[in-house]
């Protein structure tokens, strides 16, 4: 299944972020437990959750013949960008459901818990509901990747207290999408979703919490290692012709990338405010410029790449 669904999940979790969090009045992690914002968190999640899940079926899944739940098998689809995909949502919705709970007064490994256990009861139901359609099923692979996704936020937790190494997301237009709207996105919203080939997934290192606190090395500077894919008409092979249009034979090809990142959320501040609204750097990559390597082309610079 597209990973699509599984970002809209990081978009639905940032906008309760930046909008009941930032109301100023309310904006303040609260030193204590504070029964009243719990409350309202849950209640509010709640009811998300309970929308998207009727959502998606009766808006997604209802397009599609439902069955009895079965297994598919789809690690050899989209150079397995989509399985990044799925680490990259899960790691970022605990991330964000964590920052939420310590924002109600919950101790930071209890928020973090409860941030990684949210996260994995999400994509766990997208993959149940995808387990009861014909045209998907449960995927061990979307699974493995979602746990992966959540154990390297609560391991971090556990280990550093704090968050190390992330998993960003970034976008940048491709010509595929063109030659198959219907399954790369036909709009720029749907082919930041949907088309693979522009699509890619940071596992970004930040260097100041490695070294010592003693040294004046720049808190927010990250060293960021990135995975693409490039040529993808379709998700196993690319077809020859789509609606009586030829295709061409694009090469289907991995891309490993290195690049300079920033935690902007970790510079010094005086507001809790700019602190909340930094960390979609967190989850976004910033644009810079970036290594490539392929095994087509080889060694290639990008001065701005995203």
């Amino acid at each position: 299944m597209h990973v699509k669904i599984f970002l809209q999940l990081i978009f639905v979790s940032f906008f309760i972020q930046t909008t009941v969090l930032a109301q100023r009045d309310f904006f303040e992690s609260s030193r204590s437990y504070n029964s009243t914002r719990v409350t309202g968190v849950v209640i509010a999640e709640s009811a998300i959750g309970t929308a998207v899940t009727i959502g998606l079926n009766y808006l997604w899944y209802k397009k599609f013949p439902h069955s009895r739940f079965h297994l598919f098998n789809d690690n050899a689809e989209w150079l397995n960008m989509d399985k990044v995909g799925h680490a990259t949502t899960a790691y970022n919705i605990a991330a964000i459901q964590s920052d939420i709970m310590h924002w109600s007064g919950i101790k930071p490994g209890t928020s973090a818990l409860i941030g990684t256990l949210t996260s994995l009861s999400f994509m766990t139901m997208i993959e149940v509901l995808d387990g009861h359609s014909e045209k998907w099923g449960f995927s061990k692979g979307d699974m493995l990747a979602n746990i992966a996704g959540c154990l390297l936020y609560e391991g971090q937790q556990l280990m550093w207290g704090q968050q190390r190494i992330s998993l960003k997301y970034s976008y940048h237009h491709t010509l595929f999408a063109k030659y198959y709207p219907q399954e790369l996105g036909s709009n720029l919203p749907q082919r930041m979703l949907k088309d693979y080939n522009g699509q890619t997934y940071w596992l970004s290192f930040n260097i100041g919490s490695f070294v010592s606190s003693k040294t004046d090395f720049p808190k927010w500077l990250n060293a960021s290692f990135g995975y693409g894919a490039d040529g993808m008409i379709g998700a196993r092979t690319n077809p020859s012709e789509i609606n009586g249009q030829k295709i061409p034979d694009f090469k289907r090809y991995r891309q490993f990338y290195f690049s300079f990142d920033t935690d902007l959320y970790r510079i010094d501040k005086t507001s809790d405010f700019s602190n909340m609204l930094l960390k979609a750097n967190r989850t976004f990559k910033m644009i810079s410029p970036t290594v490539e390597w392929n095994p087509e082309q080889g060694v290639k610079w990008h001065w701005l790449y995203y």
